[in-house]
Formats: structure tokens, sequence, C-alpha cells
């Protein structure tokens, strides 16, 4: 009887260990690095005007004037899977992810013309075009579908941009609204647009895996 118990209690002890171990685990297996952790701006740094605030409270950054570029310093990326969830606080906010532009120094306009966009606009400003519009790649390609793929003002989002050679592929909360193939660079660097002083966008759970 004490040799059977202690079996028991040996398997059960076996048991909590191999559950410890994989949900200790359970954030690596998918190969996603965090860029912010919602604690301090290490490896990002500002470009132009504005900046962005860490909200302690939800972890996010959020955007205050403009135009600006909050960019990732620490590594160049070639092919990837970029996650990160957004939200907007009046409707006509208005920011961007930007992907694969050069070293920008003090310059936010460098990924404007080098990298690509994936834009949050849901008034597509200034002129209602949908290649402006949210999930657009701004200026080059817009939404497959007209209905807005964003939830209300207050409400958190979360895109997923795939790049891959030059395929890009932006999933809005679990829809695919854009594809697009383009023909600028084939690495870069990533970062957050401050768009203007109206807009008040916040990020957070910025997460990347290179594939």
């Amino acid at each position: 009887m004490i040799r059977k118990n202690c079996l028991n209690v040996c398997f059960i002890n076996r048991s909590m260990i191999i559950i410890l171990y994989m949900i200790n685990h359970s954030g690596k297996t998918n190969n996603f690095a965090t860029l912010f952790d919602g604690n301090n701006l290490n490896d990002w740094q500002m470009a132009g005007q504005g900046k962005f605030v860490i909200v302690k409270e939800e972890a996010a950054l959020q955007s205050e004037g403009g135009m600006g570029l909050l960019w990732y310093t620490k590594k160049i990326y070639r092919n990837f899977i970029l996650k990160l969830d957004w939200k907007v606080h009046h409707k006509a906010d208005n920011s961007g992810i930007f992907v694969r532009f050069p070293y920008p120094d003090n310059d936010p306009v460098v990924a404007v013309n080098n990298g690509y966009e994936i834009q949050i606009d849901d008034l597509a400003m200034p002129d209602g075009n949908p290649i402006h519009k949210t999930g657009a790649i701004y200026g080059f390609a817009a939404p497959a579908s007209k209905q807005i793929a964003s939830k209300e003002a207050g409400r958190r989002n979360v895109f997923e941009i795939h790049v891959t050679g030059q395929k890009y592929t932006v999933i809005l909360n679990n829809k695919i609204v854009t594809e697009f193939v383009g023909n600028r660079s084939l690495q870069g660097y990533i970062g957050l647009q401050n768009h203007d002083s109206k807009s008040q966008v916040s990020f957070r759970n910025i997460r990347i895996k290179e594939t």
C-alpha cells in the first residue's frame, strides 16, 4: 500500500513538472520575440517631431504629436511575421506601422519614401481613397473589402503582418484584408508612426518572428 501511494505521488509530481515546463516554455515555442515589454523604450529611438509615451497600466505605447517615427534600432529584419495590438481613441485618429526602411537618422520621411506603411485610419484621410484606409499598404494597395475590419474607437485591434520576399500580407483581427507585391528593399527596420497632434493611437504586445 505504501509503495502504491509512493508511485502515485511520484507520478503526480512528474506530471506537475511536465505541465509547469509546458507553461513556462509555451511562449517560446512559437519563436516570437518581444520588441516592447510595456516597461521601457530600450532599443527604440524617436525620429522627427512628437513622441510616444508609455501607459503603464495598459503596458502600451501612445502616440503624441507628430509627424514622427519611433523605430526599433536593435535589428534589421528581412522576412518576418509582425504582430501587435493597437487602438485609436477617436475615429479620426491616424497612425501606421512602417516596415523595411533604412536607417532614418532623425528624418521620419525616410521610412515613407523607402519602406512600406501599413495604415491606421478608418476615415482614409485626406480624400477617402481606400488606398489610405486602415489595413492598406499606404499609397500602394487598398484593402480588398470596402467593409472596415477594425473595431470601434476605444477597442483593441490586432495586426498580423506577413513579409516574405516582395509579398506583403496584412491580417486585421484574423481577417486577411490586403495582399501586395512590392519592389522596394528586401530588408530594413520596423517603426511606429505618430502622425499629428490630434491623433492618439496606442500599441502593445509588439512581437516578431523571423521566417
